[in-house]
């Protein structure tokens, strides 16, 4: 073929395969077989190869290319991506119809949408002239991660739009990236049988999966996405009138090409309303995936406009959620796991039994005062419960199906690791293992340093730590910056090997540029949380400034107690604490927190309150508090007698309303930046 029947071919080719995905994942009417399907691909991937300058970046083979990335680069979201109201009632369910009535003045004209709530990811999608540019998280609301890459390899989100009206313009698509319930076993299957942990469900699965930082393995994973949001950047269509009903706009993501649930409907009342949610209740396990309630909505855009936001929510939405799901199984045995803080916590080893489309073996039992209060014990029929649809609990026990010689549990009085005595401080519910070279807390302490919220080290997962442990290559967390010597000894492990060893050491060197106060979070001493880390750090300055403080001093921080205070003092007492430190000074981690700059003098914010409340659109909401505590303010989170100043953005909420009836001054944007020198 010459160069201009191979391009003719290869247009040919993308539309036809864009047209078996739409055929796929929004029609879910394939007309070709898997291999037929493939074998397109291939003859796609044939033709680029040989005529490289005719590869776009809306091919369909390019939904996965490129090398790892380092980080993922914040995307600020240009509308906040709000969460909603949640119910677990019908009386709540009413009085939210009541309020939308109420604000309207009469019911709304188009009803209200029903709409299943996936038990997914939340993903905002930019396109701009018909393509797919930015995909992001939800994050905060405000601001989440650019994960374009791992979007484009989602097959269900189409790079290149179908022809339709008004999908040449900019505009936002917001849905649920999720996984189907068969798709979830089968990648758990896989995981069991490489030797690596299953994941624990659809959700977290998917979470982990978008955020992983090679594109690559994230296109190995069965993701799906379902659009529920369609938003213009062009005001003139944002307010168009045959797409000013929330359902018109859900009809005309499909002509986009976009999945959309076929389980929404449109009702006029609170009946349907409930009809609806109620069904689904009953009948959710029948899906192929997970949901965990219901959406309900104000169908007409302009009639949401009328209703307006609260400051974290939509007043014209609320989610139905489902109580949580139980089923009964036996109880086989009672085990002990062992926390990184010598936490010993009690697991109900049972019989697996299905719940929410997930097969259950573990649960937790909390703690030795819980056990004897639900009186369980080895052998009953236990009542499981997913809690939030995450961890599953022992919530109780069917005294009717007790076997006659099943005997109250007694907590062991060692641990299961290491056979220390276990230990129950006064006024505790927990016991605690307090051997520090037990080999579960040395894993635990491991794992939590390498951590992502920690030091972020890539490669160094639960899975290889105990491998690293069990060879005796890691005693503790120090040791992990001797790992660069150890270079032979890592490869010669199984499933390990020359490139995952480099990736591996890069990762660790990596490491020692994080910020101290993630460091002192990352070095494990009880109570110390992040924001916890970050106040001593700017407090202190320095991880040896700390280590030297009074009891007294490090309790007199804003933000820290006296529990805090004591966990911190006694860490930085023990002998083996101040040896860990100097091993991990010696490997070169950062001691030493960035110097905090002296306030710029202003006479309008030295001193002053501050509350925030609103969407900024000038300023993120970290950047208006960077400028007053710079300024010597202070920012709260309540408004008071005490406040100074209200900053009030787009759809300010009740700080706003409580400032007006405290008569604190509420200032705009505007009038914020000019006091800015």
């Amino acid at each position: 073929m010459t160069k201009a029947q191979t391009e003719q071919k290869i247009a040919a080719l993308r539309e036809t395969i864009r047209e078996h995905d739409y055929r796929y994942f929004v029609l879910a009417a394939p007309a070709i077989s898997d291999r037929e399907y493939d074998r397109l691909m291939q003859q796609l991937r044939d033709l680029e190869s040989e005529f490289p300058e005719l590869v776009t970046p809306e091919s369909p083979t390019q939904r996965v290319g490129g090398e790892p990335t380092k980080a993922f680069p914040p995307a600020v979201h240009h509308v906040p991506m709000l969460s909603l109201s949640n119910t677990y009632n019908a009386e709540e369910v009413e009085d939210f119809a009541r309020r939308v009535r109420d604000m309207l003045g009469h019911d709304p004209n188009d009803g209200f949408t029903c709409e299943l709530k996936f038990d997914g990811v939340a993903m905002s999608l930019l396109y701009q002239h018909g393509k797919l540019v930015r995909g992001a998280t939800r994050g905060d609301g405000t601001t989440g991660d650019n994960v374009t890459a791992n979007v484009r390899t989602i097959r269900a989100i189409p790079l290149t739009l179908r022809e339709a009206k008004f999908s040449r313009e900019s505009f936002e698509v917001r849905g649920e990236v999720f996984m189907e319930l068969a798709g979830f076993q089968k990648l758990n299957a896989q995981r069991e049988e490489d030797g690596e942990p299953p994941f624990a469900n659809p959700r977290n699965s998917t979470a982990g999966t978008l955020k992983t930082l090679d594109a690559r393995e994230v296109a190995k994973r069965p993701l799906r996405f379902c659009a529920y949001q369609l938003r213009f950047d062009d005001a003139a269509i944002e307010h168009a009138p045959e797409i000013d009903r929330h359902s018109k706009r859900l009809e005309l993501l499909e002509a986009f090409g976009f999945p959309i649930s076929k389980d929404t409907r449109v009702v006029s009342d609170i009946p349907g309303i409930m009809q609806f949610a109620m069904h689904w209740q009953e009948h959710h396990e029948e899906l192929p995936f997970q949901i965990d309630g219901a959406v309900i909505k104000v169908n007409s855009l302009r009639e949401q406009e009328g209703v307006g936001f609260i400051s974290k929510s939509p007043r014209w939405a609320i989610a139905y959620k489902f109580e949580s799901q139980q089923a009964k199984t036996r109880l086989n045995a009672i085990t002990l796991q062992v926390g990184r803080m010598g936490t010993v916590t009690p697991v109900a080893e049972l019989e697996p039994v299905g719940l929410t489309g997930i097969t259950i073996r573990r649960a937790t039992l909390h703690n030795a005062d819980e056990i004897e209060r639900k009186d369980i014990r080895i052998g009953d029929m236990v009542l499981v419960e997913r809690g939030g649809e995450v961890i599953p609990k022992v919530v109780g026990i069917d005294p009717s199906e007790r076997p006659k010689n099943a005997k109250p549990y007694s907590f062991p009085t060692d641990c299961p690791e290491c056979n220390t005595p276990l230990v129950r401080p006064p006024g505790e519910v927990n016991w605690y293992c307090e051997n520090p070279e037990c080999p579960a807390q040395v894993t635990g302490r491991i794992v939590h340093f390498a951590s992502r919220t920690a030091m972020d080290i890539a490669g160094l997962g639960s899975q290889s730590v105990e491998q690293l442990v069990a060879g005796n290559l890691l005693h503790n967390v120090a040791d992990i910056y001797d790992l660069k010597d150890r270079r032979l000894e890592l490869i010669a492990l199984e499933r390990m090997g020359d490139k995952k060893v480099d990736n591996l050491l890069e990762g660790i060197e990596q490491s020692k540029s994080r910020p101290t106060a993630r460091f002192l979070f990352a070095i494990g001493i009880r109570h110390v949380g992040v924001s916890v880390a970050k106040l001593l750090i700017d407090e202190f300055g320095s991880v040896d400034a700390l280590s030297e403080a009074s009891e007294e001093a490090i309790d007199d921080v804003p933000g820290i107690g006296p529990e805090i205070a004591s966990s911190v003092f006694a860490f930085f007492q023990k002998p083996q604490s101040k040896q860990l430190l100097e091993r991990l000074r010696a490997a070169g981690l950062p001691f030493v927190g960035e110097k905090k700059a002296k306030p710029i003098q202003s006479e309008f914010f030295s001193g002053k309150t501050f509350v925030l409340t609103g969407t900024l659109t000038a300023l993120t909401r970290d950047e208006a508090k960077e400028k007053i505590e710079s300024r010597g303010g202070k920012v709260s989170g309540s408004v008071s007698k005490k406040t100074h100043y209200v900053l009030a953005g787009v759809e300010a909420g009740s700080k706003l309303q409580k400032a007006e009836e405290l008569g604190v001054r509420v200032l705009s944007e505007e009038e914020f930046l000019k006091e800015i020198p």
